[in-house]
């Protein structure tokens, strides 16, 4: 099988033997040795030039430096050794080398023993060693070499600031830049990016606009790594303006602008706007990448444009960026907001070993559309392929087992979530175990989770709660729970809403006048239903009674011989005891009529060919009456009605919904 393996480490001391100091070696070709380390050819530079290392020990540098590059401890190991040998230990050049060999492969111990017995430290010697820790996140031991280092320079400086802010530990970033500039170091364009977006994540307005102030003193005002930062933080802290005159100033619009704006917008949830910036981008003639991708295709998830969403998933394909898992996740995340779940679990099935974002974006996409048992199971082959699930897979099957009534199996996730991967609940997690104790009925076992757990509740908890009161029509409860939204949320229309609903529910109608006289006396204004779909890229939108649209006089007739429809074949009837205000039959049939999703629906039923699914988007919880007329309309029209909602979607197909009335 070839020649005996001799060792490295015996290897190189050989080779040092047949040096003969007798004779001065000849003038090294630079060009050829370091080509030959740095291409991996370790062992044949030093046995070609091991007369010339002999005589010149910083060119020990580029040996170790190859080791750093083709990731061998190993081999730098036995290197250190025949520095130590050789007696090259107190050259500073070297001696600095063998630490960043440590630093930056991770022997971490090996560095601080090495750097301990270094005889002459310089300030490199620190900075080496501060970004090593930096690397693996240690930054207590950072701070203590940096603390005890009798000088510092920029690269120090540096190195503590992008480290603490890199590990989110902003305010410490903020610090060490406050002095920096104290101890009279001039940032460069790293530091001022960093702190900037320390300032961004602080969503600390005040202290950015401060360092923008100072990055103007300092001459970076049109540096690109600077501005795209600065623009950033103002992005972050919901000054899109501010940020959009940054970016305008720049002498370039690089793809990183670019992509700092469109994500600026998308964050700040202007989605119409980031496909107008897409589009601009693309006339500009700056080529898309993977990251104006996520941001455009979540926008698309957003408004639930499915057409754009299609038409932005090829020119993603064309470029190759949905090799990309965060891609593919964005489109995994689009098509389920759009309706089209079997397009989703196609990008999935197309990534053969997608990570654990990847596969908690195809179970949100089960539990989003109330397939439970599916996202368990996708959850069960995760965990046999070796993948750990974080926060996020937990918060979507606890999302997924409350809307499909599995309360044993989420209350067994819940409790794998802490005790088995030792991941701590969050107050989304606690809320969609309030929502699952609530729909199930247990609604004081559920008051009693909010008031033991170990996070400070959040008005959407109690909400949850004071939901499914209103289900189960405990009216003296749902007062009290009430009570706690609006301590937190005063001017919250749906808290008010939700009472309402409760108390009309028992048939107290006294009481419904009184919230709504809460609701007048406060000036709280009921957030009205909008209903929205897309037929051949144009969205149409529609409000009760919506009277602006251009076809409003052939929604109305349509809707009303639908209405008269399955009222005769399928004995509908409206659910005039759900209208919460004081008027006649005749009149609450009216107003049910003209809920928002159903002018989608019959307008889309105007405008579809058969077979076609309508997609309808709806900003608020579908009610129970449209929900009970379109179970029957998909059976009269043989039509499949998709609605997703301000909570999951709902699939009709022939007189049934995927939610099975539990919603």
């Amino acid at each position: 099988m070839g020649r005996p393996r001799i060792s490295v480490l015996r290897f190189f001391r050989r080779s040092f033997s047949t040096v003969n100091p007798a004779k001065p070696p000849p003038p090294i070709p630079l060009q050829e040795f370091t080509s030959l380390c740095y291409g991996g050819q370790i062992k044949e530079a030093f046995h070609r030039f091991n007369s010339e290392i002999w005589k010149d020990p910083t060119l020990f540098s580029h040996l170790i430096l190859s080791c750093i590059q083709a990731k061998s401890l190993l081999l730098g190991k036995q290197l250190h050794s025949l520095v130590l040998t050789s007696g090259y230990r107190r050259e500073k050049f070297v001696a600095n080398h063998l630490l960043n060999l440590y630093s930056k492969l991770g022997d971490l111990q090996a560095a601080l023993s090495w750097f301990n017995a270094l005889a002459r430290r310089n300030v490199m010697s620190g900075n080496i060693l501060i970004n090593g820790y930096v690397h693996v996140g240690d930054l207590t031991n950072a701070r203590k070499v940096f603390d005890e280092m009798p000088e510092k320079n920029i690269a120090t400086w540096n190195a503590m600031v992008t480290g603490s802010v890199q590990f989110e530990c902003n305010e410490d970033g903020l610090s060490f830049f406050r002095e920096m500039h104290q101890s009279c170091f001039m940032p460069d364009e790293f530091a001022l990016a960093s702190v900037l977006r320390g300032c961004a994540g602080l969503r600390a307005l005040y202290a950015g606009r401060q360092v923008h102030g100072y990055v103007m003193k300092c001459g970076f005002e049109f540096n690109l790594v600077v501005c795209s930062s600065l623009a950033h933080m103002y992005m972050r802290t919901k000054s899109l303006d501010e940020g959009e005159k940054v970016i305008k100033a720049m002498p370039i619009l690089t793809v990183v602008a670019w992509n700092t704006l469109i994500a600026g917008k998308a964050q700040n949830g202007y989605s119409e706007g980031v496909l107008q910036l897409y589009k601009m981008m693309k006339m500009s003639g700056s080529r898309p990448d993977k990251i104006t991708f996520v941001s455009v295709i979540s926008s698309c998830s957003e408004i639930a444009i499915l057409g754009q969403g299609q038409q932005i998933h090829a020119e993603a394909l064309k470029s190759g960026a949905c090799s990309d898992v965060a891609v593919s996740s964005s489109l995994i995340g689009m098509y389920s907001k759009c309706g089209c779940l079997e397009a989703s679990l196609k990008v999935f099935s197309e990534h053969e070993n997608g990570d654990d974002v990847l596969w908690s974006s195809m179970i949100a996409a089960y539990g989003f559309h109330g397939q439970g048992e599916e996202a368990i199971h996708l959850f069960e082959e995760m965990q046999g392929r070796g993948l750990e699930a974080n926060e996020v897979t937990f918060l979507s099957l606890l999302y997924a087992c409350s809307h499909c009534g599995l309360r044993k199996k989420g209350m067994e996730l819940f409790e794998m979530m802490e005790k088995q991967c030792g991941l701590k609940p969050s107050v989304q997690h606690y809320t969609c175990m309030v929502d699952l104790l609530g729909r199930s009925g247990c609604l004081s076992e559920a008051e009693d989770m909010i008031r033991s757990m170990r996070v400070k509740p959040d008005a959407a908890i109690w909400k949850t709660l004071l939901s499914a009161c209103k289900i189960h029509k405990e009216a003296d409860m749902a007062q009290r729970i009430a009570e706690e939204v609006l301590r937190l949320q005063p001017q919250d229309s749906s808290s008010y809403v939700l009472l309402a609903n409760a108390q009309a529910s028992a048939g107290r109608w006294k009481d419904v006048s009184e919230v709504w006289k809460a609701m007048r006396d406060k000036n709280v204004k009921k957030e009205p239903g909008v209903s929205w779909l897309e037929i051949k890229n144009q969205v149409h939108q529609f409000c009760m009674s919506d009277k602006y649209h251009p076809e409003y006089e052939k929604i109305e007739l349509y809707l009303k011989e639908l209405i008269a429809e399955i009222k005769k074949k399928k004995g509908y009837v409206p659910d005039t005891a759900s209208v919460l205000h004081d008027m006649g039959v005749e009149e609450k049939e009216y107003n049910l009529t003209h809920h928002s999703e159903k002018l989608a629906v019959a307008f889309a039923l105007m405008h579809t060919p058969p077979g076609m699914p309508i997609r309808i988007m709806k900003n608020l919880r579908i009610c129970g009456d449209c929900h009970a007329a379109f179970r029957c309309i998909s059976e009269v029209r043989n039509k499949e009605i998709v609605v997703r909602d301000g909570s999951r979607f709902h699939h009709f197909r022939n007189g049934k919904c995927s939610c099975g009335d539990y919603w």
